[in-house]
């Protein structure tokens, strides 16, 4: 790579000689275009005579809006790029066509810019006159220096030089060298030069995200159990959604509820029949057990029949009848056998005789994962824990800190009985019933071996929120009120407690009651996910993470620096976090696969006094965004260089995690999946190959390909650990190329040793392939690695 970017240098420097007198100073202006429905931002343009412009790498965006929504906002009109003083721009811009928002975003250089703020054109005209006077006049214009413009052109060829870099697929690699031929590799692996790294280095993240919760992780069968599905969620939605009713009419009352946050139920009359059939169905196995519960009442007791049936309405259950004996609420159970297996049943009740109230309807297989009541579903459950994750990061990233401050995820929300939990809007577009809730995260966890990792909002919604009710501005991140943080804080602080505290203390108490009394011993804490850096940011923060740490100074902060890999949040969240002292920040990117490849060195040059690395989220990226081969590999190489910086990135995680097939938001995912099927990935088998195959000790290698080529060297890597547990030596070797490679293992004799043998290998576009495990003898200490493969070897101690 970094031959490759002198050679892009020089071709700058030979761009820029290409004027023979260069001008002292040319004319420099900022404008934007309507293209791409408004979204590519700011221009920069210069003109020698004020006549002809000529505009900085063909359009270029030097500054896209950040305001409002992905997809329906993030639009930019009319900027003015104003010089402030000597050393500071400004650009002001409208963010919508009416013009009732304006855009505000400083810097230095036109590069790196400062977090936007916005307000309202209305507020700007009275409070900002110095903004308003720019925004009325469109024609700024400025004299600079033909350095300062040269080093935009500078910066504008060198990003197109880099995606260029990276958008080389494996097809385009392999088309270019066609002529490859397979080659030889020495691995030498120096014993006595080592290091300590982390021993946490992978985890999953779980993100309530394509219904990953309901209709995925938790096994709840029934999809709107409560009747509390609204417009909120969906604009479609309402109480009766996902319920039918046999006479076409579903009554929903709210008189008496069963709790303040459970205010809806339904009121069946005598013949009355009403059916669920769950997410697309009920899959019902023969044989097995399936617990149904709810809570009823009726003043004249009633009767309630139930069944399950399959699509053409064939008992596939034994049929129960229930007495309602009781004129308040009053929670029922029984247990369905199921005669038949069946992939798409569906839950019908009828009312036998009187008038009766019914809510909170719940199905669940008794076989959920360790048999835990209102637990998770056994084979996803499975598939996550499969991984030997170190950690899992909760509820989400986007939804913890949700859209707008009406929707900030509450823990206190999620804990507690079924039908005491509040729920809430899902802002990825459906419904959060909290029934897997924190208890549940907390001891799935501790039934993994993972360490809990809770992530809450820093006190601001997502600044991509469509609405923030202080400033009625969309997009604005604001913040909780300066007067209601000390209360959101008190929240915080009591979940630790909560997590750690004696069973005596009052927030310890209330998980002994739910079934925990000893404590879960919490250590990481994340606060905040990919936040605009902001002041409004920042002053929260502070105060939250100053809290934390006067209270309970062992539990280790988790901060966060962005969505991205560089730019603004990322600059300035390092510079906050540093100067905080956080231990530990939180980064995240996707990106092509080429990127991953040609940035192994990325973790190299940290300061290793910063703070520690937390990669919270992270994939590779293709056209039609697939989870195969080319992906997975890309990851396990860039994985390889991970390791190698052990030392200051302790922990990562891929993501999304689960996606339920036809109801999938965001793609790739790690492991997909419907009523009956569990599909995995190669990029799951690449992260189960890891952490599977994980070490705490790093141990220095080389490489020496006969082959110079250096496009060739960066898609062959390596990674060479032992396991203090076990003391087992373990290497993993990555091969990204179109032909297979003989390695030559020049430091050790496998001989006498037992050794295990994990291959994941493919055609770039496979997505269904398993990794083969032999056990075997490395011939001459010489290993071959096929073409498009990820191998481990495991070589078990004396």
């Amino acid at each position: 790579m970094k031959k490759k970017l002198l050679l892009a240098l020089f071709l700058m420097v030979g761009y820029c000689c290409a004027f023979a007198h260069e001008p002292d100073s040319v004319l420099v202006k900022g404008y934007t275009t309507g293209k791409n429905d408004n979204k590519n931002g700011l221009h920069i343009a210069y003109s020698f005579d004020g006549k002809t412009w000529i505009s900085i790498g063909n359009e270029f965006s030097f500054l896209r809006s950040d305001y409002g929504r992905w997809g329906s906002s993030k639009k930019m009109y009319d900027p003015v790029l104003v010089k402030n003083s000597s050393t500071e721009w400004a650009c002001y811009f409208f963010t919508e066509a009416e013009h009732k928002v304006v855009g505000v975003a400083t810097t230095s250089d036109l590069v790196l810019w400062k977090p936007q703020d916005y307000f309202l054109y209305d507020e700007v005209k009275i409070k900002f006159p110095a903004i308003n006077k720019a925004l009325s006049n469109a024609a700024v214009i400025y004299k600079q220096p033909w350095s300062f413009v040269q080093a935009l052109i500078n910066h504008a060829d060198l990003e197109a030089y880099r995606n260029m870099l990276y958008s080389v697929t494996a097809q385009s690699f392999a088309e270019k060298n066609a002529s490859l031929k397979p080659f030889n590799v020495s691995l030498s692996i120096n014993m006595e030069n080592k290091k300590k790294i982390s021993d946490k280095l992978i985890g999953v993240f779980f993100e309530d995200l394509n219904y990953a919760a309901d209709g995925g992780l938790y096994g709840e069968l029934i999809q709107n159990r409560d009747f509390e599905y609204t417009s909120k969620d969906r604009r479609e939605w309402n109480s009766t959604t996902n319920w039918k009713s046999k006479n076409g009419k579903l009554v929903i009352e709210s008189i008496q509820p069963i709790t303040k946050n459970n205010l809806h139920y339904a009121v069946l009359q005598s013949g009355d029949e009403i059916s669920n059939n769950g997410f697309d169905g009920i899959a019902v196995t023969a044989g097995e057990k399936y617990d149904l519960s709810f809570f009823a009442r009726s003043a004249n007791k009633g009767s309630l029949a139930i069944v399950l049936t399959d699509s053409n309405g064939a008992k596939v259950s034994n049929e129960i009848t229930i007495a309602v004996n009781a004129s308040n609420w009053k929670q029922y159970q029984s247990v369905f056998t199921a005669k038949t297996s069946v992939k798409h049943a569906k839950l019908s009740i009828t009312a036998k005789k009187q008038e009766t109230a019914i809510d909170l309807i719940s199905l669940f297989p008794q076989k959920t994962f360790k048999n835990r009541k209102n637990g998770l579903r056994a084979d996803l459950a499975q598939a996550i824990a499969d991984l030997k994750p170190r950690f899992m990061r909760f509820p989400g990233g986007c939804l913890a800190h949700g859209n707008g401050l009406d929707n900030i995820y509450q823990w206190k929300n999620s804990i507690g009985k079924l039908e005491e939990r509040k729920p809430d809007f899902n802002l990825w577009g459906y419904h959060q019933t909290m029934g897997l809730g924190y208890y549940e995260y907390f001891q799935f966890c501790e039934d993994i071996g993972a360490e809990p990792l809770p992530v809450l909002a820093a006190g601001v919604p997502c600044q991509n929120s469509s609405h923030h009710h202080q400033t009625g501005i969309a997009g604005q991140q604001g913040g909780i009120p300066l007067n209601e943080m000390d209360e959101y804080i008190q929240d915080i602080l009591d979940l630790i407690e909560w997590a750690n505290a004696d069973k005596n203390t009052t927030w310890g108490k209330l998980r002994a009651a739910a079934g925990h009394p000893t404590p879960f011993n919490l250590k990481y804490i994340g606060i905040g996910n990919e936040d605009l850096i902001s002041e409004v940011f920042k002053e929260r923060f502070a105060m939250i993470y100053k809290a934390i740490k006067a209270k309970y100074p062992a539990i280790i902060v988790i901060g966060t620096v962005g969505p991205f890999y560089e730019g603004s949040d990322y600059s300035f969240g390092w510079d906050f976090a540093s100067e905080m002292g956080v231990p530990m920040v939180d980064e995240h990117y996707y990106v092509p696969p080429a990127w991953l490849i040609n940035n192994q060195d990325y973790y190299d040059k940290y300061d290793r006094k910063k703070p520690k690395v937390y990669l919270g989220e992270y994939a590779a990226h293709v056209k039609g965004r697939p989870n195969n081969i080319e992906t997975a590999l890309a990851e396990a190489l860039y994985l390889c260089s991970v390791e190698r910086n052990g030392d200051v990135v302790e922990m990562t995680s891929y993501a999304p995690l689960l996606a339920r097939e036809g109801n999938t938001q965001w793609n790739p995912d790690m492991i997909y999946f419907n009523n009956s099927d569990v599909k995995l990935t190669p990029g799951y088998e690449v992260q189960k190959m890891f952490g599977n195959n994980a070490g705490d000790e790093y141990i220095e290698s080389s490489f020496t390909l006969d082959n110079t080529n250096a496009d060739i060297q960066k898609r062959i890597a390596k990674s060479v650990v032992r396991d203090a547990k076990t003391g087992d030596l373990i290497i993993k070797l990555v091969n990204l190329l179109p032909v297979e490679a003989t390695v030559d293992f020049k430091d050790l004799n496998f001989s006498n040793y037992s050794i295990a043998k994990i291959v994941l290998q493919g055609n770039p576009d496979e997505k269904n392939v398993k990794p083969v495990t032999t056990t075997d003898v490395v011939l001459n200490n010489k290993l071959v690695l096929p073409k498009y493969s990820f191998t481990v070897l495991r070589i078990k101690a004396k």
